[in-house]
C-alpha cells in the first residue's frame, strides 16, 4: 500500500516564494490537492503542516517541535540540496521521507564562481566605484590605475569540495587556463591521491573557492589563522554556505590587505541584515556580495522544479526516491 493515498494526497509547500514566479513548477500526474505559501514564519508552521501528507520547504525549519504535530505527515521534500533545516533524527525514528535536490546546479554555481574569479581579479566594482566617486575626472587620464589588473589565465584556484559542484568548477577553471588544486580535507592525517594538503592549497592558490556543505567539521573553516596563510594577493570565493567562513575575520583581512579580495554569495544568516560584518562594510571595493543567487539560473531552478515533482511523485507511487536522505 502506498505510504500516501495518492488520490487524497495533501501537499502544502511552505516558501514557495524561493522559487521565481516566472518559472513553473511541474503537476503531478495524479489528484492530489496542492497548497502554496509565499513564506511561512515559525507561528504559522504548525496550522500548515498538523494534516498535510507531504511538506516542501527550501529553508522553513522543521524540528523536532514542529514535526510531532504532523500526524498524517509521510514525507519532506526539500527543494534544495542542504537537509541541516530538517531533524533528520527525528524523521528517521518517525519513518518520515526526506529527498533532497542534487545536481542541479551544477552549470549555474561553476558560473558564478568564475564570474566572481573575473570580476575580483578584474577589479570591476573598485574601477566601478572610482567612476561613481569622480576619480576618473580628478585623474584627468584616459584611463588610470586605481586597483592592480590580473588575468585569470595561468592563476591557480584551490578547491575546498570536491562534490558535483567543485568537479563541475574545476572543469570550467581548465577551460580557461587556471590551474586547479583540490584540497585534502583540514587536519587528515593522509592526503588522498589527486588531491593537495589543505594548508598547501592555502598558501599556493590565488583563488579559493569554496563549495563544500556545512558540517560540525566544516565550520568556520575559513578563519584568521586560515586567511593569514593565504597569499595576500589572493581571493577568496564562498558560494558554499555562510558559516564556513568567520565573517569578521574576512572583512579585517580585506581591510587590512591580508588577502586581495572576496566574493560572498552565502552569510550565516539568510537573510543578513546591516549586523552582518559582510553587510556592514559592503562598500569595501575588493568585496563582491550576491544574495544567495549562485544556484539560481532560470534552468538550474527549472531543472530543480522537475526533480522536486520527480521525488514527489516517486514518494506518492511507492518507487524507489533516487535522492531520499532518510
Amino acid at each position: 500500500m502506498s505510504l500516501v493515498d495518492p488520490q487524497t494526497a495533501k501537499i502544502v509547500f511552505l516558501d514557495r516564494d524561493t522559487i521565481p514566479p516566472h518559472i513553473t513548477i511541474p503537476s503531478l500526474s495524479c489528484p492530489h490537492q496542492w497548497i502554496d505559501y509565499p513564506e511561512t514564519s515559525p507561528q504559522q508552521l504548525v496550522e500548515r503542516i498538523k494534516d498535510a501528507d507531504i511538506v516542501v520547504t527550501n529553508k522553513v525549519i522543521l524540528d523536532a517541535s514542529a514535526l510531532t504535530h504532523a500526524k498524517r505527515l509521510k514525507h519532506i521534500a526539500v527543494a534544495a540540496t542542504g537537509v541541516n533545516n530538517v531533524d533528520l533524527d527525528y524523521c528517521a525514528s518517525k519513518g518520515i521521507q526526506v529527498s533532497n535536490i542534487q545536481g542541479y546546479a551544477t552549470q549555474s554555481v561553476p558560473e558564478h564562481v568564475i564570474a566572481l574569479l573575473f570580476a575580483l581579479f578584474r577589479r570591476i566594482p573598485g574601477y566601478h566605484k572610482d567612476i561613481q566617486t569622480g576619480e576618473w575626472q580628478r585623474q584627468n587620464k584616459f584611463c588610470f590605475f586605481t586597483h592592480p589588473i590580473k588575468d585569470v589565465a595561468g592563476s591557480t584556484l584551490g578547491i575546498i569540495g570536491s562534490g558535483s559542484l567543485g568537479r563541475a568548477t574545476a572543469t570550467l577553471a581548465q577551460a580557461i587556463g587556471v590551474k586547479v588544486l583540490f584540497a585534502e580535507r583540514q587536519r587528515a592525517e593522509q592526503c588522498r591521491e589527486g588531491y593537495t594538503p589543505f594548508e598547501q592549497v592555502l598558501a599556493n592558490s590565488d583563488a579559493v573557492s569554496l563549495l563544500c556543505p556545512l558540517t560540525d567539521d566544516t565550520r568556520n573553516l575559513i578563519g584568521r589563522d586560515e586567511l593569514q596563510q593565504m597569499k595576500s594577493s589572493a581571493v577568496l570565493i564562498n558560494t558554499g554556505r555562510g558559516g564556513l567562513v568567520d565573517e569578521q575575520a574576512l572583512v579585517e583581512a580585506l581591510q587590512s590587505g591580508e588577502i586581495s579580495g572576496a566574493g560572498v554569495d552565502v552569510f550565516t544568516e539568510e537573510p543578513a541584515d546591516d549586523s552582518n560584518p559582510l553587510l556592514a562594510n559592503s562598500t569595501l571595493p575588493n568585496l563582491i556580495l550576491t544574495p544567495h543567487v549562485a544556484w539560481g539560473s532560470d534552468s538550474s531552478i527549472t531543472r530543480l522544479c522537475e526533480i522536486l515533482v520527480a521525488n514527489i511523485e516517486a514518494s506518492l507511487q511507492q518507487h524507489p526516491i533516487k535522492n531520499r536522505v532518510v
